[in-house]
C-alpha cells in the first residue's frame, strides 16, 4: 500500500456549504431538512457552488450490448451563479445534453486517474434542470453483468450494481460525493420476465412489460444509488421486512431472514426510529464483492450469509445498522470513512448483544480484534493508513476500506463506553443520530461535537481516552480495549487438548457458534501437521462446510498444511463465490506458499465470475507475486 502524505493542518480544514432540501424523513410528514455538503477530493463536480436537488432517470438495461442507456435529468439551484455545471463521469459516452431544454454543447476534461472525466455543461443563473443523453461503456466498474449460467437459476441474465466508494459515476452522470445528497426518481425499462430493483420504493411483483418506477423521496449520495435486475421473487417476512432473490434461493433466504423484522424493532429501541420505511434485502448471485451493501431500503447481500441456521446474520445487523450510520449520518469525505463503519460496527455488536447475549457479542470483539491485529501487520504498525484519519488525496478511496475504519473505529468507541457507562454513551448516541439526520460530519466536526456533548472540559476523562492517538496516530493505541470471551477460554482449552492427542469426539464442542470454530482453528499451529487436520476432517467434515465463514478459514489452513483432500472442494469454493473477503486470503495463501501455478490456474478459469472490483484486487495480487 502506497505511503500516505500526512495533511497540513489548514490543508485538513474543509469547505462547507449548506443547503436545504425538503424531504420525507419519517414516511409520515413533510420536513426541512438542512444538508452539509463537505468538499473533498474524489469529487471533480462542483455541488459546492450548484446545488444538486433531485435526479430523475429514463434507462434501460441492454443484456445483449451490455450497457445501461437513457436520460439523466437534474434539477438544480444556481444561486452562486455558476457559469458551469461539473458533474463525475467515469467510461460514460455522453450523446447530447439540454438545459430548460434547449441543447447546449458540452465538453469532458481530461481523464484523471480514479476519478474519471468531468462533464461541463454551460449554464445561467435561470438554468433550473438539466438532462443528459447517456450510455455506458465496457469499463463500468459499477456494473456486474452476468450470463445465465453464472446466476444460480441457470436460466436468465443478471446485473447489479455496486457504486460505493465513487463508482456511481461509471453508471450514472452525477456528482459524486458521499457529502452531496440528492431525492431521485426513476424509469427502468428491463427485458420481460426480469423484475428490477433500487435502493428506493420497490415493486414486490414483476412487471408485464418490463418497465418499472421508482422513488426515493429522502435525499442520499450517489454511492447509495443501487440497482438489480434479474429474475427475482419476493418473499415478505413481516409488515416493513422481507427478502427479494432468485426463485430457487427464495426459501431459503425466507428462513435465513426470518428474525430480520426483530432485528429492526431491536436497533429502534436501541438508537431512535429507522427512519427509511421499508427494510428489505436481496441476496444477490455469488460474483457479489462483498458482504453487503446499506442501499437504503434495499440492502444487497453475499449468498455467503446463507448458511441454513442463520448463523451469519450478523452481516445483516451491520448493514442494518448503516442506516444510521452511513446512510442518516454520513462521513463528509471518503477520509472521514471510520464515521461510517467504525459508528457501525459498534452498533452491529450492540445490536448483536441485545439480539443474544453478552457473551456472543464478546466473540465478535475479540475476532474483530484479531482482524485489526492482522490488518495493522499487513499494512504496517507505524503506516499512516492506520490513522483513522486517513489521507487519500490522489488516491483510490478503496484503499481505505480496511479494518482500520472498521475495527478500529468501533474499539475507541468502545472505549470511550467503557469510560464514561453504556448510559451516557447510549444518550450521547441517540442525541447524534437525531441532530445529524440527514446530513454530512467530517472527522473535526465530530471530536467538536463529542467534546462538547459528553467529555464537556473533563481532563481526566480527555487523558484516558487519548482520542490524538487514535485518530492521529498509528497502529492499535495502548489503552484500545480487548475482551477476554468466557467462551473462548473453553475454546483454547478444546484446542490445546487437541493438540495434545484428545480425541476430536471428546472436545465438547456440541454447542458452538461460527465464532468458536473461527476461534479454534484461526490459533491452530501454521501449517499444521496434515494428519491432523485429516482426524478433524472426519469429525468435523470442514472440507464440506456449508457455512463459508468456517469453510474459507479451512481452506486456507488446507492450502498451508498442503491438505490436498480439501483443494478440490476449495476450488468448488473459489468457482461459486465472489466475495473478497474469501478470496483474497485464499489466492494470497497460494502465491505465498509455492502454490502459484494453482493459483493461476484456477483464477483463469473463474475470473468472469467475480465482480471487476474483486478482479482488479485479484490481478494485482496474482501479477505482484509472480
Amino acid at each position: 500500500m502506497m505511503r500516505i502524505v500526512v495533511l497540513s493542518a489548514a490543508a485538513l480544514s474543509l469547505f462547507f456549504t449548506s443547503c436545504k432540501n425538503r424531504v420525507v424523513a419519517d414516511n409520515e410528514s413533510a420536513k426541512t431538512i438542512d444538508t452539509t455538503t463537505a468538499r473533498d477530493r474524489h469529487t471533480q463536480s462542483n455541488a459546492d457552488s450548484v446545488t444538486m436537488k433531485h435526479l430523475d432517470l429514463d434507462i434501460a438495461v441492454d443484456f445483449a450490448k451490455k450497457q445501461i442507456g437513457g436520460r439523466a435529468t437534474w434539477d438544480i439551484s444556481n444561486d452562486k451563479k455558476a457559469s458551469v455545471l461539473r458533474l463525475d463521469t467515469y467510461d460514460l459516452t455522453i450523446d447530447s445534453v439540454t438545459a430548460d431544454g434547449k441543447k447546449v454543447p458540452h465538453t469532458m476534461g481530461a481523464f484523471v486517474e480514479h476519478l474519471g472525466n468531468a462533464l461541463n455543461i454551460p449554464i445561467t443563473e435561470q438554468t433550473k434542470q438539466v438532462s443528459i443523453w447517456y450510455h455506458t461503456g465496457a469499463k463500468a466498474t459499477a456494473l456486474q453483468w452476468l450470463e445465465p449460467q453464472q446466476t444460480l437459476g441457470k436460466k436468465q441474465p443478471f446485473l447489479y450494481t455496486q457504486s460505493e466508494s465513487i463508482y456511481a459515476r461509471s453508471w450514472i452522470p452525477a456528482a459524486d460525493g458521499p457529502g452531496i445528497r440528492f431525492t431521485y426518481s426513476a424509469r427502468v425499462t428491463v427485458p420481460k420476465g426480469l423484475m428490477a430493483l433500487m435502493s428506493a420504493e420497490n415493486p414486490q411483483q414483476k412487471s408485464a412489460d418490463g418497465v418499472y418506477t421508482f422513488k426515493m423521496d429522502i435525499p442520499i449520495p450517489a454511492y447509495l444509488m443501487a440497482l438489480a435486475v434479474g429474475d427475482i421473487t419476493f418473499r415478505s417476512i413481516d409488515a416493513r421486512t422481507g427478502v427479494y432473490s432468485e426463485p430457487n434461493m427464495a426459501d431459503k433466504a425466507q428462513y435465513e431472514f426470518a428474525e430480520v423484522g426483530k432485528m429492526v424493532n431491536t436497533a429502534e429501541q436501541l438508537y431512535g426510529p429507522y427512519r427509511w420505511g421499508r427494510y428489505d434485502a436481496l441476496v444477490l448471485p455469488p460474483g457479489f464483492p462483498i458482504g453487503g451493501m446499506e442501499n437504503p431500503k434495499l440492502t444487497f447481500a453475499t449468498p455467503t450469509i446463507i448458511a441454513g441456521d442463520r448463523s451469519l446474520m450478523n452481516l445483516i445487523a451491520h448493514e442494518l445498522a448503516h442506516n444510521w450510520s452511513g446512510n442518516l449520518v454520513t462521513n463528509g469525505t471518503w477520509n472521514d470513512f471510520w464515521l461510517n463503519e467504525g459508528f457501525t460496527v459498534y452498533f452491529e455488536r450492540r445490536l448483536t448483544e441485545a439480539m443474544t447475549d453478552k457473551s456472543y457479542a464478546d466473540m465478535l470483539w475479540e475476532l474483530g480484534y484479531q482482524d485489526l491485529e492482522h490488518t495493522v501487520e499487513d499494512i504496517g504498525k507505524d503506516n499512516k493508513d492506520t490513522w483513522l484519519k486517513l489521507d487519500l488525496t490522489g488516491r483510490d478511496p478503496d484503499d481505505g476500506l480496511t479494518d482500520i475504519a472498521y475495527e478500529k473505529g468501533a474499539l475507541l468507541l468502545k472505549l470511550i463506553e467503557n469510560n464514561v457507562g453504556r448510559e451516557r454513551m447510549d444518550t450521547f448516541l441517540n442525541k447524534y443520530f437525531k441532530e445529524y439526520a440527514f446530513k454530512t460530519i467530517t472527522t473535526e466536526k465530530f471530536l467538536n461535537y463529542l467534546n462538547e456533548n459528553l467529555i464537556k472540559g473533563d481532563k481526566e476523562l480527555e487523558q484516558k481516552l487519548n482520542i490524538n492517538a487514535w485518530v492521529y496516530g498509528p497502529g492499535i493505541p495502548s489503552n484500545a480495549p480487548r475482551v477476554q470471551p468466557e467462551r473462548f477460554k473453553a475454546v483454547d482449552a478444546a484446542r490445546d487438548a487437541f493438540l495434545g492427542g484428545k480425541a476430536p469426539a471428546e472436545l465438547g464442542t456440541a454447542k458452538w457458534s461460527t465464532n468458536e470454530w473461527l476461534h479454534f482453528l484461526r490459533k491452530m499451529p501454521k501449517p499444521m501437521d496434515k494428519e491432523k487436520m485429516a482426524t478433524l476432517d472426519r469429525q468435523f467434515k470442514f472440507t464440506t462446510s456449508g457455512n463459508s465463514e468456517i469453510a474459507a478459514q479451512w481452506y486456507v489452513m488446507s492450502i498451508a498444511a498442503g491438505y490436498e483432500a480439501a483443494y478440490p472442494a476449495m476450488e468448488k469454493f473459489l468457482s461459486q463465490v465472489g466475495r473478497r473477503k474469501f478470496l483474497e486470503p485464499l489466492y494470497e495463501e497460494m502465491m505465498t506458499t509455492g502454490k502459484q501455478d494453482m493459483a493461476k490456474s484456477i483464477y483463469q478459469k473463474y475470473r468472469m465470475n467475480y465482480h471487476p472490483l474483486a478482479q482488479t484486487t485479484l490481478d494485482k495480487l496474482i501479477n505482484k507475486k509472480s
